[in-house]
């Protein structure tokens, strides 16, 4: 059997030159984004700043076979060079896989010289940065997507859909968890430090770098994105409950937080980095009148529908009886596992079609825009920033945000 119709004809198109800023040694994403976008044909790297060290900068790009005149060593050398090439020869698009605190001034420059934008999240740490960011991209008519890979699941596409047409009846209940355990000890400690240092704890318990929060800005973001995703509601008050169970460490480390949605739904979300054990837990239950779903990230490939009679039903990938919309982000054939990076193509193959669209290369799809954007970044960030002041404060705060209008419709 072949691959889906989508993906063979997508290899048509020419690829987006595009650039990297961070994602050099060591880096846990930035090789991730290069494999997904890479994953489809429609994105070649022809750039990349790799480091804040220009030696360590230079070494990345040999690896992965840049021209050296291409491999900088800093994001701004970068966009100042590559602005000043012919539009045949420059980037496109610039790919933001940097710790926290550099997404705002890379993005934010690379906006400001006309290239596209792909950022991992959270957007920015702080919503001010957020919304000017999706002013440059409106006013700049450029194309912004957040990486939240977690929506390109084909069976997350699948809940959705099932959420949206109202088979669930409507809704009254989401739980939303993503649990990890792999800062259940002070592992951005001084003696793991002298041991040689982890540096992804280091930078995510380093508020300077993070921003104002671990926990819920490494993964709760992506909670409360699913959340939205999936069920289309968006968060009118909330009551967080933000505790850091680590001693020594600065940032929260553990949080549940109660939500109150528009239109009476209510909801729970937690996220932990201290649940001993647990690896990827994230998983999404919804409630409706009629009915309710269950996805879980580790076993990504099955849907669980429960109907009000006690029956339950398990949806595959492949199915014949799944929606348009899982169908177009179907890889492979039923019982082939697909996952994170392919979820992570999947958003990147939509900002390809969607890049060529807006350039006249190519003509609209039914899903090309299904990608989380620059709006959806800040509606990230504002969660955070709200979650935070009501863990400080003990209460419940209003939730509610519509952000600046940006260049490309949220898929929301």
């Amino acid at each position: 059997m072949g691959a889906p119709a989508l993906v063979r004809a997508s290899r048509a198109l020419t690829a987006i030159r595009y650039g990297m800023v961070g994602g050099g040694p060591d880096a846990f994403i930035g090789p991730v984004h290069r494999m997904a976008a890479a994953l489809d044909g429609q994105f070649t790297l022809a750039a990349g700043a790799f480091s804040s060290d220009g030696e360590r900068s230079r070494r990345t790009g040999e690896e992965l076979g840049l021209d050296p005149a291409r491999t900088y060593a800093s994001y701004e050398e970068m966009v100042r060079v590559e602005a000043a090439l012919p539009p045949d020869e420059r980037i496109e698009l610039v790919s933001v896989v940097t710790p926290n605190h550099l997404h705002f001034p890379v993005a934010s420059k690379f906006l400001e010289a006309g290239f596209h934008v792909a950022c991992d999240k959270p957007l920015t740490t702080t919503l001010e940065d957020a919304e000017t960011l999706c002013r440059m991209a409106a006013e700049g008519d450029r194309i912004f997507a957040v990486t939240h890979n977690y929506t390109g699941y084909p069976m997350v596409k699948e809940a959705r859909e099932r959420v949206r047409s109202g088979s669930l009846g409507p809704i009254r209940k989401v739980v939303v968890e993503y649990s990890q355990g792999w800062l259940a000890t002070l592992l951005e400690g001084e003696e793991h430090k002298q041991a040689g240092g982890h540096k992804q704890a280091e930078w995510r318990a380093d508020p300077s770098r993070a921003g104002i929060s671990s926990a819920l800005g490494d993964i709760g973001s992506h909670a409360h994105n699913l959340a939205r995703y999936v069920t289309g509601l968006e968060v009118e008050s909330l009551f967080a409950d933000l505790g850091t169970l680590v001693s020594g460490r600065t940032l929260e480390d553990d949080a549940t937080v109660l939500l109150h949605f528009a239109g009476g739904a209510r909801g729970v979300l937690l996220a932990s980095q201290i649940s001993v054990g647990e690896r990827n837990h994230l998983r999404l239950r919804v409630y409706g009148t009629q009915g309710g779903l269950d996805w879980n990230q580790e076993i990504p490939d099955r849907l669980r529908l429960m109907a009000a009679d006690g029956s339950e039903r398990i949806l595959y990938v492949g199915g014949s009886d799944l929606s348009a919309r899982a169908q177009a982000h179907t890889r492979l054939p039923g019982g082939h596992p697909e996952g994170f990076i392919e979820a992570f193509a999947n958003l990147y193959r939509n900002v390809a079609r969607t890049v060529r669209v807006k350039q006249g290369s190519a003509k609209p799809g039914p899903f090309d825009d299904d990608f989380p954007t620059v709006q959806d970044g800040a509606r990230g960030v504002h969660f955070i920033e709200t979650a935070v002041k009501s863990g400080r404060q003990g209460g419940w705060v209003s939730g509610s945000y519509e952000p600046p209008a940006a260049a490309a419709a949220s898929a929301v």
